[in-house]
């Protein structure tokens, strides 16, 4: 089942265009990567995702069964997050804010969604911990769980080990691949991490301002591009 299709989409800043091009599905349980080099449209084809920058050619369809938002997100970390005043528990609930609807309040549905999430992501000891105490690699299992909270079906990601060390890279990269492999979430995200893209993806999207390559990694192996990109980093 295709969650998400996008069909030669374009996206502009300054009636400039950043990216363009651009046609590939996200199909339930994928595991999908996009790669390439900094500012080459990585990012802002993300916020297109999300409903945070409209195209201005082509355009996102997505499966009936998901809304837009119903989309998980993992951002990058920024200091204004890493500094929230709040508390673990707290953070997580946030992602289940609109599923809320017209309620005011968080119900005890929420509740248990959030303590199941923390389970999964193994920080339920950190519940009532402030969130800008925790090191880097507890915060990013936070908002992994925050954004499972959002979602039933597919989360995105925006380069979410930038910043972390290797062994807590390592760990959150486990994380994810569990979450999709064991929990059946799709992962969309954002990476420059080729070793683990090669790893971890089913597909890979690799952009350079227009679509180069778009496939299962095995194809993307064997391709003129793959080949060039993978040996640049070896």
């Amino acid at each position: 089942m295709s969650l998400i299709t996008c069909k030669n989409l374009s996206f502009e800043y300054d009636g400039i265009a950043v990216v363009k091009d651009i046609n590939f599905d996200v199909t339930d349980g994928d595991y999908l990567c996009i790669v390439g080099e900094n500012g080459t449209g990585k990012s802002t084809l993300i916020k297109g995702l999300l409903r945070l920058k409209k195209p201005f050619q082509g355009e996102i369809i997505l499966n009936q069964e998901l809304a837009a938002n119903q989309i998980g997100y993992l951002p990058q970390q920024t200091i204004i997050q890493a500094d929230f005043p709040a508390s673990v528990f707290e953070v997580v609930l946030s992602g289940c804010l609109n599923n809320l609807g017209f309620k005011p309040f968080y119900t005890g549905k929420e509740k248990r969604l959030a303590k199941e999430n923390m389970q999964k992501l193994g920080i339920n000891h950190l519940k009532n911990d402030c969130y800008r105490d925790l090191s880097g690699g507890q915060k990013q299992r936070v908002l992994l769980a925050r954004a499972l909270c959002a979602t039933k079906k597919i989360i995105v990601l925006d380069e979410p080990a930038a910043g972390l060390d290797p062994i807590v890279t390592n760990e959150l990269y486990e994380l994810i691949h569990n979450i999709n492999s064991k929990y059946g979430i799709t992962i969309v995200m954002v990476s420059h991490d080729i070793k683990a893209t090669l790893r971890y993806a089913s597909h890979i999207l690799h952009l350079h301002n227009t679509q180069l390559f778009f496939g299962s990694t095995e194809e993307y192996l064997q391709s003129e591009v793959g080949r060039k990109f993978v040996g640049g980093y070896e």
